[in-house]
């Protein structure tokens, strides 16, 4: 609505009311603000849960594994550096027992108890050739009862001492086989790392982790750490974006079109249980179809992981009102989450009818 001219002069003071231009410009930059701010609220906006956590290996015989003393003494030698690669079965370290001669004093004894357990079954021999000489007598009335059992008492007193030393020489053999196992190698291939090499000159005991083996060619994963407010929406196959440590990235988490530098993955498992700290974890494999993580001398077993599980599309008014009151996710049902678990039951469905 306009105000014509001869409107005006009748209104002097409104004829004589001249707003300045900069306030008619702050006028209007308010009013499409308003209007566009209204319109974002009605824009689509993909709920995530987010994330913590590492980069993991699937098979835990892939994961650092510890090497450790199997007997107390000291360590003579390192076979192997920090950094260093090995083979399964490659040597590590030698340990040595304090006592130079100690394994030399295992055999003897070991060698006496043989011959105690000869002389013991020589000596059972006898009492049973005994046993039936008197028993032959004492049929035909020429020894007395009390002779015989004494034979008989023999026999059993020799079965009794063969059983204790044949006990004592199996333990025995156990302690040589440990007190043996003076060399420790390595587990399985990988590079060497955390060498405990403070522990050269001192005295160690059964149990003492020497180094740490950690292999290289693992099949990775990603455990990350979620809370369990949205951890119902959490199904297998859900899709994952995935921000590497050191990877420069952009993204919206809510807008995945327009991320750069992200990469895909989807849910493989949700641990039942959480941490003591009220976390669940939930692992992630790569997504089929999708570029292909980083390799793995850019992404290394241990480094660290942002991601967000996507969840339904919501607009954005609504995900803002859900943050403000801390609500959970929405309860809707995505297609793009069940797709996969679909998939999988189909496939599981058309092999059990074959």
């Amino acid at each position: 609505m306009t105000i014509s001219q001869t409107q005006l002069t009748h209104f002097p003071s409104l004829a004589g009311l001249r707003p300045p231009r900069v306030v008619i410009v702050v006028t209007w930059l308010i009013v499409i603000g308003l209007c566009l701010v209204i319109a974002i609220l009605f824009v689509p906006w993909r709920q995530t849960a987010q994330g913590g956590g590492q980069v993991i290996s699937l098979d835990p015989e892939d994961r650092p594994q510890q090497v450790t003393s199997l007997i107390e003494g000291r360590i003579q030698r390192f076979f192997v550096r920090d950094g260093q690669l090995v083979e399964a079965g490659q040597p590590i370290v030698q340990v040595v027992d304090v006592d130079p001669n100690f394994l030399e004093r295992i055999a003897a004894e070991k060698a006496e108890l043989v011959a105690q357990i000869a002389a013991i079954e020589q000596a059972r021999a006898v009492a049973s050739i005994d046993v039936g000489r008197t028993a032959q007598l004492y049929a035909e009335g020429l020894a007395a009862r009390r002779d015989y059992e004494q034979t008989q008492i023999k026999v059993a007193d020799a079965n009794a001492k063969l059983a204790e030393a044949r006990a004592k020489l199996k333990q025995l053999e156990v302690r040589q086989r440990r007190e043996s196992a003076q060399l420790v190698t390595a587990p399985r291939s990988g590079r060497v790392q955390n060498l405990n090499a403070a522990a050269g000159g001192a005295l160690i005991s059964a149990g003492t982790v020497l180094a740490t083996i950690a292999p290289e060619q693992i099949e990775r994963a990603v455990e990350l750490y979620v809370d369990g407010r949205d951890l119902p929406l959490v199904d297998q196959g859900r899709p994952v974006r995935l921000e590497f440590e050191g990877f420069p990235a952009f993204q919206f988490s809510g807008w995945p079109a327009f991320a750069v530098g992200i990469y895909d993955g989807q849910v493989r498992s949700v641990d039942p249980t959480p941490r003591p700290d009220g976390l669940f974890r939930v692992l992630v494999e790569p997504r089929p179809g999708t570029p292909a993580w980083p390799e793995r001398r850019f992404v290394r077993q241990g480094g660290k992981v942002l991601g967000w599980i996507q969840g339904d599309n919501v607009t954005v008014g609504y995900e803002l009102w859900r943050q403000l009151n801390d609500f959970p996710l929405n309860y809707g049902q995505d297609e793009v989450a069940q797709k996969p678990q679909e998939k999988a039951e189909k496939s599981s469905i058309e092999k059990k009818k074959k």
